[in-house]
């Protein structure tokens, strides 16, 4: 898969935006698209030690824009808990960034139909008591600032009448790194990312919480691992785009149907 470089920050985007409507979105010749995302998010999005841009998201992103609608792209690096109001701000013109469809967001953007399918999960070090989400009572629990899992986290606060610790951190490996330091007792996050860094970085010295829990109780093909939420990933829009998001429609189901899709998804998850 070719790699797109993105610009740094939210502050470039304005200069990306500009090119883009430079090239056109409805004229002729090859048009941009801009895609905000929070990055690093691995596998999902994240660079390489070269400093290339790459991840599930960024070829997907080369497969429906590249491959099926003849349209270069550029990532634009965001925080994830400003990211709706920048891309209605018109920041960029779409949202990738393994982004939870849910009723609140909805409100705001429309979807494209669902890529991915994931599941928030408990991470914790190896010598830790917590095997149950009972065992969380009275923990320091580290989440990601925006995102369901630490919405996760405050419905199983609720749960615990309170008695829940939230450590909120700009970006999730601010929170892994908390738990490695001991300044949390446990991580709630997407699976594949949390899975990541389980066999990755903090391999040997953290685990998952096993159990069975939403996907087993909505007849998913469960995880061997307690999972708190069952959720689906969409690209955003702006919701006076639908032409725009029924074009990525089309070309989603294009790489489903001719195995790109399949590819891909082999490229960076097991199974």
């Amino acid at each position: 898969m070719q790699r797109r470089t993105y610009l740094k920050s939210t502050g470039a985007a304005a200069a990306g935006l500009s090119m883009a409507g430079c090239l056109g979105f409805g004229g002729g010749g090859s048009e941009t698209v801009t895609i905000g995302s929070d990055i690093p998010y691995r596998p999902f999005e994240y660079e390489t030690t070269e400093g290339e841009l790459t991840g599930f998201d960024v070829d997907i992103a080369e497969a429906i824009f590249v491959g099926q609608l003849d349209m270069e792209y550029e990532f634009i690096q965001t925080s994830f808990d400003t990211i709706i109001p920048s891309l209605n701000n018109g920041n960029f013109r779409v949202v990738m960034s393994a982004m939870t469809i849910n009723d609140e967001r909805a409100e705001q953007v429309d979807f494209s139909d669902p890529y991915f399918t994931a599941y928030q999960t408990i991470v914790v070090r190896q010598d830790s008591d917590i095997s149950s989400t009972e065992d969380m009572q009275g923990v320091r629990v580290g989440v990601q600032r925006g995102t369901t899992g630490e919405g996760a986290a405050v419905e199983l606060q609720e749960e615990l009448d309170g008695d829940l610790e939230i450590n909120r951190y700009d970006q999730i490996p601010d929170a892994f790194s908390a738990l490695l330091n001991g300044q949390v007792d446990a991580v709630i996050n997407d699976n594949t990312v949390s899975a990541e860094f389980v066999n990755g970085e903090g391999e040997g010295e953290v685990r998952f919480v096993e159990g069975e829990g939403a996907a087993a109780e909505s007849g998913e093909n469960a995880p061997p691992y307690l999972t708190l939420t069952v959720e689906n990933y969409g690209i955003a829009f702006r919701q006076d785009d639908d032409e725009f998001r029924e074009e990525v429609n089309g070309a989603l189901a294009a790489i489903r149907e001719d195995g790109t899709y399949d590819e891909i998804y082999s490229e960076y998850f097991a199974g």
